[in-house]
């Protein structure tokens, strides 16, 4: 079997400029930001950013990295809209794509399908369709109605985190809500992987744990030992977000040369560092889960 380990390094050194990047997880949650940091500190730009965002599209937008953005909410939860996503937003940096929560699930099946499009409901007679003339109405063979024809997402790179993965690719979720990664790795043309805990292969043969792989290893070009690495969203069931650093985080974003600052204390030091200085990975093992 293929051993598919290597670095944040290795991994994102495949992402060229301009291509079309998904980033999985849900606002706060499970986020691959050790990834993220790692694309923050090479040169690639000129970046499609397709997600449900949060702090990782605002560090992108703040990075000057992102030429378009495909979204339905980017969002700290409890910090509704991400402080640098709102400045570049306001700013009128970005090319967007904003459409509805449920509108990006169905482009990225399209893609994962590999079809042209999905028809749906959603969208139809709303503003959507008008800020976004990409996005066509058909007429339904079957019938007279119209449907919108949400037209697929296609990646070229995936980038995910997940709580557990062994070296030829197998990932396990074991969080509440599996959000859309499974459609992200099967839109993507590469995806990228990092885990907070490498297990043996004989780890899966266990049907307890086997029932929580949700795509196939084929589909992950790469995983990465990332203990800590989704910090500071979270990693159920192993850690909460991080309220504490995302309001400092936040913060930095209302001062002059805010971003300038967090990126020199938390991104360029390098991975090691930044777990050293947000506390390690046992101090972030013991954040609490959110309650909702």
């Amino acid at each position: 079997m293929a051993d598919k380990r290597m670095t944040a390094q290795q991994a994102v050194a495949r992402i060229e400029d301009g291509m079309t990047v998904g980033i999985g997880g849900w606002g706060p949650r499970r986020k691959p930001m050790a990834l993220v940091r790692e694309l923050l500190r090479s040169p690639v730009r000129d970046l499609t950013v397709v997600a449900y965002g949060g702090a990782d599209v605002g560090m992108l937008c703040a990075a000057g990295k992102v030429k378009k953005l495909v979204f339905a909410f980017v969002s700290l939860d409890f910090i509704p809209l991400e402080p640098y996503f709102r400045a570049a937003r306001q700013a009128g940096s970005l090319d967007v794509m904003e459409i509805d929560e449920g509108m990006l699930m169905l482009g990225l099946k399209a893609a994962a399908m590999r079809v042209p499009y999905i028809p749906t409901r959603i969208g139809l007679g709303t503003d959507v369709l008008r800020h976004n003339p990409e996005i066509r109405v058909v007429a339904s063979p079957y019938d007279d109605r119209d449907w919108v024809a949400m037209p697929a997402l296609q990646l070229d790179v995936a980038l995910l985190h997940v709580d557990s993965a062994d070296a030829r690719g197998v990932c396990q979720i074991k969080g509440p809500d599996l959000y859309m990664d499974d459609l992200f790795a099967r839109a993507a043309g590469a995806a990228y992987v990092s885990c907070d805990e490498l297990v043996e292969s004989s780890y899966f043969e266990q049907a307890d744990e086997a029932r929580y792989v949700f795509w196939e290893r084929a589909q992950t070009s790469g995983v990465v030992h990332a203990p800590g690495g989704a910090h500071p969203s979270a990693c159920a069931p192993l850690y909460g977000f991080d309220a504490a650093h995302f309001k400092t985080y936040a913060a930095s974003a209302r001062e002059a040369g805010g971003w300038q600052q967090y990126y020199d204390q938390y991104v360029a030091c390098g991975e090691a560092e930044y777990l050293s200085r947000v506390g390690g990975v046992e101090s972030i093992r013991k954040l609490p889960l959110p309650v909702f």
